[in-house]
């Protein structure tokens, strides 16, 4: 028998999904969820072998869920429309299904994973490839989901002053608090609105909405003093970036 859920804020979605696995007696389904939030708990309490996964969730997206897995199962994933997706995941190794899908086409799917089952591959390396292929995505971000030892946070990117290099992660700071997030400053760059954000230093991106004033440090040097009071350093690159985007 192999374990599944269901993660999808739309009830008929679920009930469709419940409706056609009752052609499938190997596969026992041990729950289903309405968000991101109790999805991404119930794949680390249950260890299911199967997850169908939504994609446009209002609390946590499932590219956000997936993000916060360390160990992923094989995903079935279902989309009304994302085109851009649907490329991704033909590109990976994991199935989808578009809204609204037939019998017949949920029964690839299961077939898909089932082999994939069979074959003893894990779903890690289906799901790393899927992130991977994702981050070539143009489109910019609202929000950014990071995972703390005791629960999941979801940051607006208007909440952000400014973010630092910090080895293989980043550190988001907020005006708040601070946030570990297993990314690269290229990544972050490339994924938030050049007009409200700049890489002001090889270590630092910058909300420009949050920056005061900017003071000389030395020749070529600046350092840029954002609201809350911290001060960047800006390399002379960054800075020529920084007074082209304020038009100073």
């Amino acid at each position: 028998m192999y374990k599944a859920i269901i993660v999808d804020d739309e009830e008929p979605a679920r009930e469709l999904i419940k409706h056609y696995l009752k052609d499938f007696q190997d596969i026992e389904l041990v729950g289903d969820y309405a968000d991101g939030f109790a999805g991404l708990k119930a794949i680390q309490e249950l260890k299911p072998d199967i997850v169908f996964l939504d994609i446009q969730m209002p609390k946590l997206t499932g590219f956000e869920l997936l993000e916060l897995l360390e160990d992923p199962p094989h995903i079935i994933f279902s989309t009304a429309y994302d085109q851009y997706a649907i490329k991704a995941f033909e590109m990976s190794a994991v199935d989808y299904l578009l809204k609204p899908y037939s019998s017949e086409r949920f029964g690839q799917a299961i077939r898909k994973v089932q082999q994939l089952i069979l074959s003893d591959k894990p779903g890690k390396p289906q799901v790393s490839g899927l992130v991977a292929t994702l981050e070539t995505n143009p489109e910019f971000l609202q929000r950014i989901a990071v995972k703390t030892r005791h629960k999941i946070e979801v940051i607006p990117v208007t909440e952000i002053l400014y973010i630092e290099a910090d080895d293989d992660y980043v550190t988001i700071h907020t005006g708040a608090d601070k946030f570990l997030k297993e990314k690269t400053m290229k990544y972050m760059e490339s994924h938030l609105d050049p007009s409200q954000f700049v890489r002001v230093h090889r270590s630092y991106i910058v909300n420009v909405n949050q920056i005061v004033r900017l003071e000389l440090y030395q020749k070529e040097t600046y350092n840029v003093l954002l609201k809350n009071g911290a001060s960047i350093r800006a390399s002379s690159s960054g800075y020529k970036d920084l007074k082209e985007l304020l038009k100073l």
